[in-house]
């Protein structure tokens, strides 16, 4: 019988492969529309919204300095991808949002990520994908106490974090 301890390393380092995995897809399948993974994360992010949001808040949700959700909106914005405009409500604040070649290239990228997840997920019984599924929600829950301990970084502008909600996993990317 194993000590639930002994689980804990194996357990991290398994689900940090399959993430490089994830991640190693997704930038290859980026490379030839000329994105980087954290241009993506960032125009999955404002596709998630039925309206545009506050660049503030977009890198509260992207967990980089304002200053760094602005250069990258910049990059976002001479593609044509993402568009600005001000805010109604508060002149002192830009709302950003995708434009219609925005919206079609997430499109695009979705139907590239579900096949790259449905590749690796395939692996699975699709009670294992759920029960998957289920648990990654459970980890990636807010949680003062994790990633706290020594060697603990922040996932910053490239790399994933538990705050990208509503990531689906296995059939259901987008």
């Amino acid at each position: 019988m194993t000590d639930d301890s002994q689980l804990a390393s194996p357990l991290a380092e398994a689900l940090t492969h399959a993430s490089w995995r994830l991640r190693r897809a997704s930038v290859k399948e980026l490379a030839p529309l000329g994105l980087t993974f954290a241009q993506s994360r960032v125009l999955r992010i404002l596709a998630r919204r039925d309206e545009p949001m506050r660049i503030g808040d977009l890198a509260a949700r992207f967990e980089v300095a304002p200053r760094s959700a602005t250069s990258m909106i910049d990059s976002l914005e001479t593609l044509r991808l993402v568009e600005r405009r001000a805010d109604p409500t508060d002149r002192r604040s830009v709302l950003v949002g995708l434009t219609a070649d925005g919206l079609a290239l997430m499109t695009r990228i979705g139907e590239v990520r579900r096949a790259s997840a449905e590749a690796l997920f395939g692996r699975l019984s699709p009670a294992q994908q759920s029960q998957l599924l289920e648990m990654l929600t459970a980890l990636t829950e807010p949680d003062e106490g994790c990633g706290t301990g020594p060697g603990a970084s922040d996932a910053g502008a490239g790399g994933a974090s538990a705050s990208d909600k509503g990531t689906p996993a296995a059939g259901a990317v987008t």
